[in-house]
């Protein structure tokens, strides 16, 4: 028998709140978003398999709670998720033969742990689904980032790959499920990994007597690297991005409003005024005056809202170099989708090309915002200061 279904939907808000208002910024990693992929992949795996809702219902919750107790740090967090499962549950009265099936699911997210029933095999390859996504090197460069800002261990690159290396090699699936959705992209992530290590050892040398020395590397700007890229950062970007195009919004706005107003004074010009020039000629010149205020204002008005798309096309070497924004279709739509796919996984797997190509992107959105808006007020000046103008044609033609 299924819960009731707005309970999932509890259980979603619930660890929302709890990770915006209790787990540290610094964890990277194990946060919302690890969360919600988690879940994410619990249903992507069951669907394989002939589950009951009340099945299906339970493992996206334990999929929620796994990670919670990450409010006080790794160790123990385990324990602590299951007790706040068990105790939103209780408050939700579920019987205690689903909060300790629940408990049963967390407990297997333990790396030593033994996992024996099919929810809990599936529930383990959705926690460490990533190293078969494509997201992939985002996610293990965050757990790198995490260790160093939780822990303040810093992991050579040499090291740290290895360390990737021998564990993905090592990895199995537990559901054969999670192999048909995931191993091929594992293996050829595996397959990057080994080109990645080759590049990073290849700094030995052999010296004139045949031994092996590891040729100086540059450090410059090394631990600059390993700076705290996660959530702060991500929620400056965007809350920027959103700045943008709420101001953009704006302006186009503005803009349409000149622009239907414009219309207007000038459509009921030309066919009230215009008529009576042969028998007033005295309304010649205001009315010149007023079609052209409003003319130009229309001219600025247009300026503001007309779209420029560059040339569309990036080529490798310039991504190589990284030279080059994907993040606007300007850039990129006459780009061949093999070269566009590649220069986009170049910069997931580069985090210092994905944010400087952010912030070239936010460069050139302001850049367009300064233009829209510069735009905006020679229009709504020529507007204003023409209709005081012609109101005072208007006025003297009238009285004189």
């Amino acid at each position: 028998m299924a819960l009731d279904p707005q309970i999932v939907t509890n259980a979603r808000v619930w660890i929302t709140h709890h990770y915006d208002e209790q787990v540290p910024e610094q964890y990277i990693y194990h946060n919302l978003q690890h969360t919600l992929d988690v879940a994410d992949a619990t249903k992507e795996i069951s669907s394989f398999y002939d589950l009951s809702d009340r099945e299906l219902q339970l493992l996206e919750i334990s999929a929620y709670f796994h990670d919670s107790g990450y409010d006080q740090g790794s160790a123990g967090h385990e324990d602590r998720g299951k007790e706040y499962a068990q105790a939103f549950l209780k408050e939700h009265k579920v019987a205690e033969e689903d909060i300790q099936l629940v408990e049963s699911l967390i407990e297997a997210t333990k790396r030593d742990a033994t996992v024996n029933t099919l929810l809990q095999k599936i529930l383990r390859d959705a926690d460490i689904g990533h190293v078969g996504s494509d997201h992939y090197w985002d996610r293990c460069s965050r757990v790198r980032q995490e260790i160093l800002l939780t822990r303040q261990d810093f992991m050579p690159e040499e090291e740290w790959v290895d360390f990737e290396l021998d564990f993905i090699q090592n990895h199995r699936f537990q559901t054969d499920a999670a192999f048909t959705l995931y191993e091929a992209k594992k293996q050829k992530n595996i397959k990057w990994l080994k080109k990645y290590s080759k590049k990073v050892h290849r700094e030995e040398i052999v010296d004139g007597s045949g031994v092996k020395k590891k040729k100086k590397k540059k450090k410059k700007n090394l631990e600059l690297k390993q700076i705290n890229l996660g959530r702060g950062v991500e929620t400056m970007y965007r809350t920027t991005y959103r700045t943008h195009l709420s101001l953009s919004a704006i302006a186009d706005n503005k803009a349409n409003i000149m622009l239907s107003i414009n219309a207007i004074i000038i459509s009921i010009a030309v066919s009230s005024l215009v008529p009576q020039f042969a028998e007033n000629s005295k309304l010649i010149i205001p009315t010149m005056i007023l079609l052209a205020v409003c003319l130009t204002a229309l001219v600025f008005a247009i300026l503001s809202t007309r779209p420029k798309v560059t040339e569309g096309t990036f080529s490798r070497e310039d991504i190589r170099q990284k030279k080059s924004n994907l993040l606007f279709f300007g850039n990129f739509y006459r780009m061949d989708i093999d070269d566009f796919h590649w220069g986009m996984m170049e910069m997931i797997k580069d985090s210092d090309f994905l944010y400087s190509s952010m912030t070239r992107d936010l460069y050139y959105l302001g850049v367009v915002l300064a233009k829209k808006y510069r735009f905006l007020r020679i229009c709504y000046g020529i507007f204003m200061y023409g209709l005081i103008v012609a109101v005072a044609a208007f006025a003297g033609a009238y009285f004189l």
